[in-house]
């Protein structure tokens, strides 16, 4: 089995940049990459997720519970687990970029649990995917960790510039900063990599970032 690197972090924090330079590291060291990214908008596979991100069912992240949510981006990854990406996961040599993965269930959904019921969450939800669904548990967890007010910012300039609809996380501050506190905690629990991406609320450059995460991972 090859070896998979889950980067996580709140929206905006340049969980997509930083995998795209990950894979580009990698390739230009000889390394087999295969870059993946969770949910898989616009495939069938993720329809509940879409449905649930675009408030059909709910204006409010919190109108869902955090089991149903779950089992919503669980379902996408079983999916395109069983046919696409397996194959490639099972090469010795192969290594997998994953942006967003269970890991991102475990603080988005944490976020809406009172604090004492967070240790079980946690156990349900890795015990749910990865022994019940059989999907692969992540090798190392990168946590690009930014103060809430800092990826707010940039999910709403990167809306103004591209006209992206920002989705009922990215409208909701509270529960961004909810999701902050509930990610610092997974990450401690599952020892995560944590990279502060914007220490004093200055934010590093991609450049700066990427070089830490390579650090991090000993690549």
């Amino acid at each position: 089995m090859g070896r998979m690197i889950v980067i996580e972090g709140l929206d905006g924090s340049g969980k997509t940049t930083q995998g795209n330079l990950l894979t580009q590291y990698l390739k230009g060291r000889g390394v087999s990459v295969r870059p993946l990214s969770f949910p898989n908008y616009g495939k069938q596979s993720c329809a509940l997720v879409e449905m649930y991100l675009s408030g059909m069912l709910g204006q409010d992240p919190d109108d869902i519970n955090g089991y149903a949510a779950s089992m919503f981006y669980a379902a996408d990854r079983y999916v395109s687990y069983t046919t696409d990406w397996r194959r490639d996961y099972l090469r010795p040599d192969m290594m997998l970029v994953t942006t967003r993965y269970t890991t991102a269930n475990a603080y988005h959904q944490l976020a809406k649990l009172s604090r004492e019921r967070w240790e079980d969450f946690l156990s349900w939800l890795y015990d749910f995917e990865y022994t019940k669904l059989g999907l692969p548990a992540p090798d190392d967890v990168v946590l690009l960790s930014m103060d809430p007010s800092v990826s707010s910012a940039c999910v709403e300039k990167r809306s103004r510039e591209t006209g992206a609809k920002m989705d009922i996380h990215e409208l909701d501050t509270d529960y961004l900063i909810r999701c902050h506190t509930a990610a610092q905690y997974a990450a401690e629990k599952g020892g995560w990599h944590v990279i502060d991406c914007a220490p004093g609320g200055v934010q590093l450059s991609k450049e700066e970032i990427l070089e830490k995460m390579v650090s991090a991972l000993s690549l």
